[in-house]
């Protein structure tokens, strides 16, 4: 045989040498949630080893992560009921706690690099991505108030906005609205293609964020469809966004290819809730070797396309890069 595969594969050195995909810790982002109070860390059940922080050890953590190489950070809040209401706003107060987070953190690590979170399901006493009426999600009457958290949000210092709420027209909203108030330098990771999937339960107990009624399906894309993640990626684009998400990632790895052969923006990966919660089960049975598992599945993500994957393992492959 003149040709043998294998000769590639013959040690250590020469498979690292010829390795097609890499999971760089540039290329990983860390999603953290955030609580109100102070030297508080409350423990996320369905997420072992994950915590809400106060933002006073939100900026112990980030110092943890930086020290490990980590530079960029997704945060979300876990907002009290009494602070809710049918059309979110204290998500755009000032006296808001997850904007003061943004501005501590900011202020501490000038260097890395904050993504936000514009949805009102945080905020809303409804639960639901828009406003509600007579049980119906209000698509337009939605976009002022996400324009309003998103120019709240940079103002505090976010350096990307993240729209997670996948109403129509909302990157191009927040584009202008962000525009007009001069921040022209602030981007946008649009969740392009937000499948409404089952994946999300752990999320929702992190947040405590999930709908008072019904679901997302009016929203969120059907798990079913592909060829729609072209249409959506083709209006963000449209509309100014800056990257282009996926969300699941792992039962969507063809949506990540899609849209990374089909676009010139950065793709951006969420590998979620359940998906990290199902490799941590399983490997507290001793079913799976986690640290194994862990690699797989990122770098399954990244070979599929995705430039960028937010990951709730972000720091644990620092920590296994810094073992190496």
């Amino acid at each position: 045989m003149r040709i043998r595969p294998r000769r590639n594969r013959s040690s250590a050195t020469i498979r690292d040498m010829v390795q097609e995909t890499q999971v760089t810790l540039s290329s990983l982002i860390t999603p953290i949630f955030l609580m109100p109070g102070k030297d508080t860390r409350e423990r996320i059940a369905s997420m072992p080893g994950i915590y809400r922080y106060s933002i006073d050890l939100m900026l112990v953590e980030i110092q943890a992560c930086w020290d490990l190489g980590l530079r960029t950070f997704i945060l979300f809040p876990a907002v009290p009921d009494e602070w809710k209401d049918s059309q979110a706003t204290y998500s755009y107060n000032a006296d808001n706690f997850y904007l003061d987070a943004i501005r501590q953190a900011k202020s501490q690590f000038p260097e890395i690099c904050i993504i936000t979170d514009v949805a009102m399901d945080p905020y809303s006493s409804d639960g639901h991505d828009g406003v509600v009426e007579n049980g119906q999600i209000l698509n337009d009457r939605t976009l002022p108030i996400l324009a309003k958290m998103a120019v709240a949000q940079a103002e505090a210092g976010a350096d990307i906005i993240g729209p997670s709420d996948m109403m129509d027209g909302r990157v191009g909203v927040i584009r202008d609205a962000l525009d007009e108030a001069g921040f022209t330098d602030v981007a946008i990771m649009s969740y392009t293609a937000k499948y409404a999937s089952a994946f999300y339960g752990p999320f929702r107990d992190a947040l405590d964020s999930a709908p008072k009624f019904g679901d997302k399906k009016t929203y969120q894309m059907n798990p079913a469809n592909g060829r729609e993640a072209i249409i959506e990626g083709e209006l963000d684009t449209q509309e100014g966004a800056d990257y282009l998400m996926v969300k699941p990632a792992l039962s969507y790895l063809d949506v990540i290819q899609t849209l990374k052969e089909n676009f010139l923006l950065p793709i951006v990966a969420y590998n979620v809730s359940g998906e990290f919660s199902m490799v941590k089960a399983a490997a507290m049975q001793g079913w799976l070797d986690e640290e194994k598992i862990m690699m797989e599945v990122l770098t399954s993500i990244r070979r599929a396309g995705a430039d960028l994957v937010i990951t709730y393992f972000a720091k644990a492959v620092a920590e296994l890069y810094a073992r190496q």
